[in-house]
C-alpha cells in the first residue's frame, strides 16, 4: 500500500506547499448477548483515504471511500481548492515544518489473535456468561460483549513521510442489573466497555471470567439491600476504574489545547485552563503526576505516529502537580506557542486529525491499599463509574459510581448503594493526600471519547491506581 500511494502521490500535479495521503482499512466484529440470547452478530468493514493539502498556509481536506490513483488525484485537487479558499480568512498560515517527513512501523503486541476464536466460540462464552452473571432470581438483566477491531493505516507525504500502523483491539463488557422490591442496581465490569485493550484475546481470559461474572451478579444483588451512600464532606477514596473517568473528564479533556484556542467551544466547550497557566499552574497537590503515554502496550491508545506523523512518546502534562504541557498536536502547539504531545488524531479515513487524548495516566506512588484504608479513620470508598456531569469549562463536576463501601476506624465496613461525589477540578485535584502503589495500579479504556464536528468517536487509555482525597462532598440517591 505504501508504494500505491507513494505513486500515486507523484502523480499528483498542484502548486501546494505540502500533500500528504492517509489510508486506512478497519474490519471490526461485535458480538453481544443479552439474557443469553444474541443482541448483535455481525462484522464491518470500512476503508478509504484522506488527502491533505497544504497551501498559501492553509489546510484542506477531502476523503474518500475508494483509493484508486483517479480518485485520490480527484481529492487532492478537492483539497487544494478549499484551502486557496480559507487562505483568504486565516487566523494562522502553517509551514510545512507541522507535517515531518518520518519513516517508520508499529503493529499492536498479540499473544492470542484476533481471530483465535470462531464466532460460535464467542457466542458459546458469552451466553454461558450470562448464565453466570445471573445469580438470583432477582437479576432481571445480564449481558456480556466482545468486540474487536483491526485497524490498518499508512501515511505518505509529498516531503518523504512513508508509516505503517496495525492496531489490534479488543473491547469487552459484563453487567448485570438487579431489581427487588421497587429498588434497582446495577453492576458491571469496572464500568460500561472498560474493560478494552490493545492486544488479542488474552485480554478477555486474562482473570477467571466465571468468578468476575459471579462477583458481579451477587455485588447486584448486595447492592439492593444497601443504604444509601451519607451526604457529608469526608475523605474519599477511588478505585483505579473510576480514576479512569475522573482523570479522563477533568485533566484530559481541560488539557486539550484545541479548546484552550477556542476551536470547541461551539460543540464540545471550552476550558478553565489558559495560555499562561503552562508552567505555573497549580493543578494538584505535590502528588499528582499524570502522563501521556502511548508507548504502554497493552494500552488502549498506544501508536508510535499520530495521524499527522509527528513520532509520539511518553511526556509529562502535570509534574508534582504542575501543569507542564498540553494535549495538543504540532498544529494547535504553532499557533498556541506552549508545548503538547503528538495526539493529532483521526476516528477514520473520513476525518481530519483533531487535537485528541490518547493514553493519559496518573503515576503511582508508594502507599499499599491496606496502608491507605487503614489511615482514614472516617471515609467512603467508591468504585466503577455509572453517571457523569461536568461544565463546558471542565471545572464543576459530580460524579456517580455503582459500588461504594463505608471506611471507618480503618476497615471498610458498611456497603453503600448510589454513592456520588461533587467538586470543582482545581479544589479536588489539589485534595489529592494519598497515591496508591504499583499494587494497585489498573489499566481500562473507553472506546467512546466524543468531539469536533463532524463528530469524531475515539479510543482513549487510562492507567491509576488507588488514590485518596480530603473533604470531598459525597452524597446518595436520597440527596
Amino acid at each position: 500500500m505504501i508504494g500505491h500511494l507513494t505513486k500515486t502521490l507523484e502523480q499528483i500535479d498542484l502548486p501546494a506547499d505540502w500533500i500528504g495521503i492517509r489510508a486506512v482499512k478497519e474490519n471490526s466484529s461485535w458480538r453481544t448477548m443479552r439474557d443469553g440470547h444474541p443482541q448483535q452478530n455481525q462484522r464491518g468493514l470500512s476503508q478509504g483515504g484522506m488527502v491533505e493539502v497544504l497551501a498559501q498556509g492553509q489546510f484542506g481536506y477531502s476523503a474518500v471511500n475508494q483509493l484508486s490513483p483517479e480518485a485520490l488525484r480527484a481529492a487532492a485537487a478537492a483539497a487544494y481548492e478549499q484551502a486557496i479558499a480559507a487562505s483568504k480568512w486565516a487566523l494562522y498560515r502553517f509551514t510545512p515544518s507541522v507535517r515531518p517527513p518520518v519513516k517508520g512501523e508499529y503493529i499492536s503486541p498479540a499473544a492470542l489473535p484476533l481471530n483465535a476464536l470462531s464466532v460460535a466460540d464467542i457466542n458459546g462464552l458469552l451466553s454461558k456468561l450470562c448464565e453466570q452473571l445471573k445469580v438470583s432470581a432477582d437479576i432481571v438483566r445480564t449481558s456480556a460483549i466482545a468486540r474487536t477491531h483491526e485497524i490498518e493505516s499508512w501515511f505518505v507525504s509529498s516531503n518523504g513521510a512513508e508509516i505503517h500502523q496495525k492496531l489490534l483491539l479488543l473491547e469487552s463488557h459484563l453487567g448485570a442489573i438487579a431489581q427487588a422490591h421497587g429498588v434497582t442496581q446495577s453492576r458491571s465490569d469496572n464500568g460500561y466497555l472498560a474493560r478494552s485493550y490493545q492486544g488479542g484475546w488474552e485480554h478477555f481470559f486474562g482473570e477467571s471470567l466465571s468468578e468476575r461474572a459471579h462477583k458481579i451478579g451477587q455485588q447486584a444483588i448486595d447492592l439492593l439491600s444497601a443504604p444509601n451512600c451519607p451526604t457529608e464532606s469526608t475523605t474519599l477514596v477511588l478505585a483505579p476504574d473510576q480514576m479512569m473517568l475522573q482523570i479522563h473528564e477533568s485533566v484530559g479533556h481541560p488539557l486539550e489545547l484545541d479548546r484552550i484556542l477556542g476551536d470547541e467551544r461551539n460543540y464540545a466547550g471550552g476550558s478553565f485552563v489558559q495560555p499562561q497557566d503552562f508552567g505555573q499552574l497549580v493543578y494538584g497537590s505535590p502528588l499528582m503526576n499524570i502522563t501521556f503515554d502511548t508507548t504502554a502496550p497493552q494500552e488502549l491508545a498506544s501508536y508510535q505516529f499520530d495521524d499527522t506523523g509527528a513520532i509520539a512518546d511518553r511526556e509529562y502534562l502535570i509534574r508534582n502537580g504542575i501543569l507542564e504541557r498540553g494535549l495538543g498536536g504540532l498544529e494547535s502547539q504553532s499557533r498556541l506557542a506552549v508545548p503538547g504531545v503528538s495526539c493529532a488524531r483521526a476516528c477514520s479515513w473520513n476525518r481530519p486529525a483533531i487535537d485528541r487524548m490518547a493514553n493519559i495516566n496518573l503515576e503511582p506512588g508508594e502507599t499499599s491499599f491496606d496502608e491507605m484504608i487503614a489511615s482514614i479513620e472516617n471515609g467512603v470508598y467508591m468504585e466503577s463509574n455509572r453517571s457523569w456531569s461536568i461544565d463546558d469549562q471542565r471545572h464543576k463536576f459530580q460524579f456517580g459510581c455503582e459500588y461504594a463501601r463505608k471506611i471507618e476506624d480503618g476497615k471498610l465496613t458498611t456497603l453503600l448503594k448510589n454513592p456520588n461525589y461533587r467538586a470543582t477540578t482545581p479544589q479536588f485535584w489539589r485534595s489529592l493526600s494519598q497515591v496508591g502503589n504499583g499494587d494497585t495500579l489498573e489499566t481500562y479504556g473507553t472506546p467512546y471519547c466524543g468531539k469536533g464536528e463532524p463528530n469524531q468517536l475515539v479510543r482513549v487509555g487510562h492507567a491509576s491506581p488507588v488514590c485518596v482525597f480530603e473533604n470531598i462532598e459525597v452524597f446518595g440517591g436520597a440527596a
